[in-house]
């Protein structure tokens, strides 16, 4: 039985967040203790999120650890608002509610990933061994998803020392290694920690993963997914006193392997395989002050540059794509009666360099852009039921080109508003509307020698409206929710244009989101349903016309449960189901996308109380299913003169095996 001392449900609260964050942490408490033990007393839990952009999808270091995440696709395997398709890691995008994630603000650790250097590439790529949450907020949200967060944001949140470290130790370290079935491949991870004083902690750590190629579901070995991945990631926290907290966060990422000339279509006799390079190094530094008796005072800055480079020796010859990517947002949350407060300036300045070479010889184009934002968002708790949040940003965007010779500055202010009310203590219904804004900015590094932006060129703006209710209560949670999200004058360089940047239209997201779930004292049950209708310019978003900007993904039905058997096992099992769709029209000629069923099974033993040793067993495809995902690029090979235009199928069943070792 599992007694829970207290709820804390903040000022900002999530309507959606609410039943779904209370759940993970229930089931967090559960899965570490024993079936049938004593009453237990938790900790006070802190509930939070904000009236405007739900957290539904969000993600936890118990989840990434059970699933044994290796990249994008395994990470968000459980979200049903959040796809990831592509196949092979370097090919993979991700997409909320159908938009891409050049439409969504994406930070790590505060810093934003905004540089793209080949549009035919995944731009996002993270190491999940060290992730403690992945944040995501769906749509439009509010004045604190920061800069053309047009479709949403995603925030990633890497571990502290003091998250690794035991109760009253000084040192320690983490040892990990998996083995998968089907690239036949060994992960390995080795993480030092430590207490260097009593106000400051370090840690470093070192990831080696070089598979071989996949398996589909048929067998068959697929060309072009073999790399080389080697991750370095430092973090040193610092409490300057009782009231200030200061992070410094190192992230080199590099990656290497042979792929196709266009990473997200397979191999064919016009897209061979080349060798091409990735590699990425971003600082970041974090500082907190928040003294406990001033409520006037909780401030935080960020400050961050990454730095990217893609390098492919392909039928063009050598090829070098750079980018950087510098800035800092400061903000500060003031409580004053019933307002909650939050205020404050961000800026990035992003360069990004077509050709040149590996050592920042910037000879070749150029693009430069900068956002300049003003914020403020307001949660006002009107009554005990009822909450009101409210918001504005103003953003201007400047951009200077080499090619074409067009310089742009946009400026525009994005007002939003959320209520949710609690009608009894188990129900409650919300409603928001927000809007976003995106100038024109720094564009692919592969394009800017050779695609101008046309001088007409107006910025994007979006609107997202979404309304439901949400249900609560010790053994019961749901919520049901409708969206609909317009982002007008979408910018693209279209297949077969004029090779110009330009407004090609509006695009329409509109959804349905369903979520019921069910505990018990050491099983949790959970099902979602997704619906989901995307369009481009009245056209149906495919990733082949609208690379860069969405792909539809149809009905999606997800069912997870997870069974505490005793303080030594854990088992749980996930299956993801999609709907086909037929006779989809395209810019090509019409194309299908057939259904699929995935289904993943883990099971987790301590074979101690002390936790020392975790062994985990995965089963991802459990039945081996051989299908193109929905998020990839569909099936033209039947279309004449399109032979080759097809994204990767997925692997086919892995079992995957760790041992993790923490001393």
């Amino acid at each position: 039985m599992i007694i829970i001392n207290e709820v804390v449900v903040s000022k900002n609260l999530n309507p959606i967040s609410r039943p779904t964050v209370l759940s993970i942490a229930l089931m967090s408490a559960i899965a570490s203790q024993p079936a049938m033990a004593e009453p237990v007393q938790l900790e006070t839990v802190q509930v939070t999120g904000n009236t405007i952009t739900p957290e539904l999808n969000s993600v936890d270091a118990e989840q990434i650890e059970k699933l044994q995440a290796n990249d994008l696709e395994d990470l968000f395997s459980q979200s049903p608002e959040v796809t990831v398709g592509g196949g092979p890691d370097v090919a993979q995008k991700l997409y909320i509610r159908g938009l891409e994630d050049q439409l969504l603000n994406i930070t790590i650790d505060g810093a934003q990933q905004s540089t793209r250097q080949f549009h035919h590439a995944g731009r996002i790529s993270i190491e999940p061994e060290l992730l403690k949450r992945v944040e995501v907020n769906a749509g439009a949200g509010n004045a604190l998803s920061g800069p053309g967060a047009l479709g949403g944001s995603v925030k990633f949140v890497t571990k502290d020392p003091e998250d690794m470290l035991k109760p009253g130790e000084k040192f320690g370290g983490l040892v990990k290694g998996m083995f998968s079935s089907n690239t036949d491949s060994f992960k390995t991870n080795t993480t030092l920690f430590g207490r260097l004083s009593d106000d400051w902690s370090a840690m470093v750590s070192a990831t080696n993963y070089n598979p071989d190629e996949y398996e589909d579901g048929d067998g068959n070995e697929v060309a072009g997914t073999k790399f080389d991945q080697d991750f370095l990631f430092a973090k040193v926290v610092g409490r300057l006193s009782d009231s200030q907290t200061v992070r410094l966060s190192y992230e080199k990422r590099e990656d290497q392997g042979e792929r196709t000339q266009r990473p997200q279509w397979i191999v064919s006799s016009w897209n061979p395989l080349y060798p091409l390079d990735i590699e990425r190094e971003t600082v970041t530094l974090n500082y907190e002050l928040n003294p406990l008796d001033n409520q006037y005072l909780d401030m935080a800055l960020t400050l961050y540059n990454t730095e990217t480079q893609l390098f492919q020796n392909g039928r063009f010859g050598p090829y070098y794509g750079v980018g950087e990517s510098k800035g800092f947002d400061l903000r500060n949350t003031s409580i004053l009666g019933i307002h909650k407060v939050t205020y404050g300036i961000d800026y990035r300045e992003d360069e990004t360099v077509a050709g040149g070479d590996a050592y920042g010889d910037k000879s070749a184009f150029s693009d430069e852009s900068e956002v300049r934002g003003i914020y403020i968002q307001d949660d006002m708790q009107l009554t005990d039921a009822l909450l009101l949040s409210a918001g504005l940003r103003y953003d201007d965007y400047d951009l200077e080109t080499q090619f074409g010779d067009n310089d742009f500055d946009e400026d525009e202010v994005s007002p939003n508003i959320g209520i949710n009310y609690h009608f009894t203590d188990n129900w409650s219904a919300f409603a928001s509307y927000a809007e976003a804004f995106k100038g024109p900015q720094a564009q692919d590094a592969f394009k800017i020698d050779f695609v101008a932006n046309d001088p007409n060129l107006k910025p994007e703006d979006a609107q997202n409206a979404e309304f439901g209710v949400a249900y609560e209560s010790t053994s019961w949670f749901g919520s049901a929710k409708v969206y609909r999200s317009e982002i007008e004058d979408v910018v693209a360089d279209p297949a077969g244009g004029p090779r110009l940047f330009e407004n090609i239209g509006d695009l329409e997201s509109d959804g349905v989101i369903l979520e019921l779930g069910r505990r018990w004292d050491n099983i949790l049950a959970r099902v979602s349903y997704h619906y989901n209708d995307a369009e481009v310019d009245g056209l149906e978003a495919n990733g082949f016309d609208h690379n860069g900007i969405a792909n539809l993904i149809q009905d999606t039905f997800i069912a997870q449960l997870d069974y505490q058997l005793n303080s030594q096992w854990n088992f749980g099992w996930n299956a993801r189901f999609v709907k086909g769709n037929d006779n989809i029209e395209t810019s090509a000629g019409e194309i299908d996308k057939p259904g699929y069923g995935v289904h993943d099974f883990y099971a987790q033993w301590l074979p101690s109380a002390s936790e020392d040793i975790r062994l985990t067993l995965t089963v991802r495809n459990v039945f081996d299913k051989n299908y193109l995902d929905h998020a990839s690029v569909g099936d033209f090979e039947h279309i004449a003169g399109y032979e080759g235009v097809r994204g990767f199928n997925e692997p086919g069943r892995d079992i995957r095996l760790s041992v993790a070792w923490q001393f």
